[in-house]
């Protein structure tokens, strides 16, 4: 138990909501960030208040790097920084090849799924770290097994996007692991979450789930475990590790 405060970007919904309350369960106080849907982020807070958690909800676009220093503020303003999970992502419209492409697209995926990611574990680091006088902390980034796969045929810039963050994951836990900061990722596979729908393709976890060995569709609730796992003492010998939580795909 602790009550160190984690910041979960893209906290209203699906992975983000179910890893809010599970920290909020283990005894974080949690900064659920949103970037547009506020009554989601508002019912995310009431949900942790109501079994008497603690948790605050702030506007933040992770595109944009004001809103990721304004976050951080809000979070300083709750109490120390004990956890980071870049969660906060955006898929393009599914079906789309790269050939077919605006320049707009691929640099907002950038921008939000990786230089986002980046900004905020760099600020994460500056709170957390012993050479700045920080007591340590954990960041878990969500990665997502399309970097792997590569996504051919429904969202290549997707994939690229977290193939950067697999490998910004193996060089900032080498960077910090001596600063008392272990960082280590999650790849989730087909996750029954909303993501789908903003790429224009809703039922897609459900219709692809015959390629999962497992022949199944993973829960939010089955990858907030997995993260909560690695924010835990329990993996105090992990840094620079990538989870697959993926049913074998």
């Amino acid at each position: 138990m602790t009550d160190r405060v984690a910041i979960i970007t893209g906290g209203s919904r699906g992975i983000g909501r179910a890893t809010a309350l599970a920290a909020a369960a283990r005894g974080y106080k949690v900064v659920v960030g949103y970037a547009s849907n506020q009554a989601a982020a508002n019912e995310v807070v009431a949900s942790i208040e109501a079994k008497n958690g603690k948790a605050i909800a702030v506007k933040c676009d992770v595109g944009s790097e004001s809103a990721i220093l304004a976050l951080f503020a809000a979070a300083d303003a709750f109490g120390t920084l004990g956890a980071l999970v870049n969660n906060g992502g955006i898929v393009g419209k599914s079906g789309v090849r790269v050939d077919e492409m605006s320049a707009e697209r691929i640099q907002r995926m950038m921008a939000v799924n990786v230089t986002g990611s980046i900004l905020c574990a760099r600020e994460a680091v500056k709170r957390m770290s012993t050479r700045h006088g920080g007591k340590g902390g954990v960041i878990v980034n969500v990665s997502s097994v399309a970097a792997k796969l590569g996504s051919a045929n429904t969202y290549v810039d997707y994939a690229a996007s977290k193939g950067a963050i697999d490998s910004f994951t193996v060089g900032l836990g080498h960077e910090v692991a001596g600063d008392g900061i272990r960082v280590a990722a999650i790849r989730p596979g087909l996750i029954d979450t909303e993501i789908h729908a903003s790429g224009g393709e809703p039922d897609r976890a459900h219709r692809l789930a015959h390629m999962v060995p497992m022949k199944r569709v993973g829960t939010a609730d089955e990858i907030a475990k997995a993260i909560l796992w690695l924010m835990s003492d329990d993996a105090s010998y992990v840094t620079g590790a990538i989870l697959d939580v993926s049913g074998g795909r």
